[in-house]
């Protein structure tokens, strides 16, 4: 069908089982979701009530004034077409425009206090957004793309910001001019009044169509904006990797195949919300004939004055203008609220619970009893696993990949709870130790570092907030690292970007170590430190890492064998299970898996 096409040729965008699809919705469900996030954001605004309340005061002010105007030119018209004579004409003119400069004041100050209502507003829902982001689950950001994510912070915020900016203060005064308007006309006439409003029924039902079609597409279209930004977001980050296995291609067309979802619900969105002005417009048009056409003929006839149907056209026009601005600001209105319901379905997001949780000061004893996991049901990861990990003692983690060693770090850590069995830390269960103590007393040393857009100083520091430059510096020698910062450009206070690229990858690992020498840790976490980094450095990193395991209760991934020689006791992990277990040379003379494993790395 023509409908369904873009102009000039383009494919069809959506077949008609889509259109119908999208369009339909339960009613009753919409109006709850609206109804509930309207209210949520209220709530948010209603905290600038005073300010707000003088807004909306100016608006009833600015709104009355509006009215003023034409009604006192349409007065004046009566008066000098009676009199006969201009005299007084400047008295008239004057006072229109004192009226129109007090307009224009009002309206200015409703502006300018409503934008600060509106930022004062988003700031506070990014604020809590983002705090809210830092009390989830590390599950929760699991399974969510990173970039959209970011898009409900930014894209749906800011749809919000602009409804408050100006749709908030036209719909107030759309409503307040339309309630005005109708008064001031029955007043005049109300025979015209009547025949002005014969276009409600067919606004109504207009917008009626409209409106059940453009609530779920709006949300589509907030949808796939975020889909689409975690692409970019992945595909940015993971750079290198695309170019090093030459998916360009692959990529680019990943994304117009998003950009093109994106493209389908914004055309659309914004086409039925687009015909929505376009139909006020026409029946604005029909409203004025008729009030012009049947005005003419009641002054004629001596029923109405000249300046009453000056009036009458004119609130015709005021009569429609609010409904035109509702209707304009439509797009707005739907995009801010299809914003604000995924920005609140974020915040809904149950956090970590850590009230039951107790503070517990470790002597660094750990053990797995039973443990069974799994990260999605029906997909267990771990299978009844059991040890003990002394205080102080190296504990290395073997294996092939997909053998357990990481979900076994993250138990540790709590960054999830067992299905089965516990995790103890001195005897006592892990889900009855708060996360916030537990991992305080931990560190983690990753295979891939993390740095932070900041000076060198901060990203040693952020083991220990507190910490002075002196413990900072102290750290960074135990860590082997303080040669190489004292190189930089600036030393400590070099700033680094946030993927480190102005320093090697065996420079980021000693600031990791630095950082975790910094916090003290009773646990430490150790996932491979030394992958993929040259000899020399590897050499200054195990050093590093002697120091920082050191009376500590460490726990090693080891994917080369020759780095855990020190270890305490070695865990063999395979499909999930601990299938061997004692010192190094034990599980040589076992001549097992081990065994197997240390000659394939020779």
């Amino acid at each position: 069908m023509s409908f369904l096409r873009k102009p000039f040729g383009y494919e069809p965008l959506l077949t008609r089982e889509e259109i119908k699809q999208t369009s339909t919705m339960k009613k009753k469900a919409r109006a709850n979701d609206w109804k509930r996030t309207l209210k949520r954001v209220w709530q948010i605004v209603d905290e600038q009530r005073l300010l707000l309340m003088l807004v909306l005061l100016l608006v009833v002010v600015s709104s009355a004034l509006t009215l003023l105007g034409p009604f006192l030119i349409g007065k004046m018209i009566d008066y000098f077409v009676e009199q006969g004579t201009t005299t007084g004409i400047m008295s008239w003119i004057v006072s229109l425009i004192v009226i129109y400069v007090i307009l224009s004041l009002t309206l200015f100050l409703q502006n300018y206090w409503m934008i600060g209502i509106a930022q004062q507003t988003i700031y506070r829902m990014r604020t809590a957004l983002f705090a809210h982001f830092q009390q989830l689950p590390i599950p929760f950001f699991d399974r969510r793309q990173h970039g959209e994510l970011m898009s409900r912070a930014t894209n749906d915020i800011e749809a919000v910001n602009a409804t408050l900016n100006t749709a908030f203060i036209q719909v107030f005064s759309s409503i307040i001019t339309l309630t005005g308007t109708v008064v001031v006309m029955l007043y005049l006439s109300p025979l015209l009044t009547v025949l002005t409003m014969t276009i409600i029924p067919i606004m109504f039902y207009g917008m009626r169509w409209i409106t059940r079609r453009t609530g779920k597409l709006f949300k589509e279209q907030q949808k796939a904006v975020g889909a689409l930004n975690g692409m970019i977001e992945e595909t940015i980050s993971g750079q290198r990797v695309v170019k090093a296995f030459s998916q360009e291609e692959r990529m680019i067309q990943q994304f117009e195949e998003r950009s093109n979802a994106l493209k389908r619900a914004s055309f659309w969105a914004q086409s039925y919300s687009g015909y929505i002005p376009k139909v006020m417009n026409v029946l604005n048009n029909v409203s004025f004939t008729i009030v012009a056409g049947v005005g003419g003929i009641l002054a004629v006839k001596g029923h109405i004055t000249v300046g009453v149907i000056v009036i009458f056209t004119e609130y015709a026009r005021q009569f429609t203008r609010p409904l035109n601005d509702l209707a304009n600001q439509f797009n707005t209105v739907l995009s801010a609220i299809a914003g604000a319901e995924r920005v609140f379905a974020i915040m809904d997001e149950p956090i970590e619970d850590d009230e039951q949780g107790n503070p517990h000061m470790l002597q660094g004893e750990v053990a797995f009893q039973h443990v069974t996991f799994a990260y999605h049901a029906g997909d267990t990861i771990l299978h009844d696993v059991n040890f003990t990990v002394e205080s102080g003692q190296t504990a290395a983690l073997v294996g092939a990949t997909g053998a357990g060693k990481t979900t076994i770090m993250q138990l540790i850590a709590r960054f999830y709870d067992t299905d089965q069995g516990s995790v103890l830390f001195d005897g006592q269960d892990a889900k009855s130790i708060s996360r916030t103590s537990l991992r305080n007393q931990m560190a983690f040393v990753l295979q891939d570092p993390f740095l932070f857009e900041t000076s060198v100083m901060n990203n040693i520091r952020y083991g220990k907030l507190d910490a002075t430059d002196e413990e900072v510096i102290a750290a960074a020698k135990k860590a082997n690292a303080h040669e190489f910062i004292k190189a930089l450009p600036h030393g400590y206070h070099t700033y680094l970007s946030s993927d480190g690229s102005e320093i090697s990858q065996g420079q980021k690992q000693l600031l990791s170590i630095a950082r975790a020498l910094l916090a003290d840790p009773k646990v430490l976490l150790l996932d491979e430190a030394t992958s993929s980094i040259d000899t020399i450095t590897e050499m200054k990193i195990q050093e590093a890492l002697e120091v920082l395991m050191k009376g500590r209760t460490s726990f090693v991934i080891a994917h080369r064998l020759n780095t855990i020689k020190h270890a305490d006791v070695v865990f063999v992990m395979q499909q999930g299970q601990l299938v061997e277990a004692g010192t190094q040379q034990e599980l040589i003379e076992q001549n097992g898996i081990y065994a197997h494993m240390l000659n394939r790395n020779e």
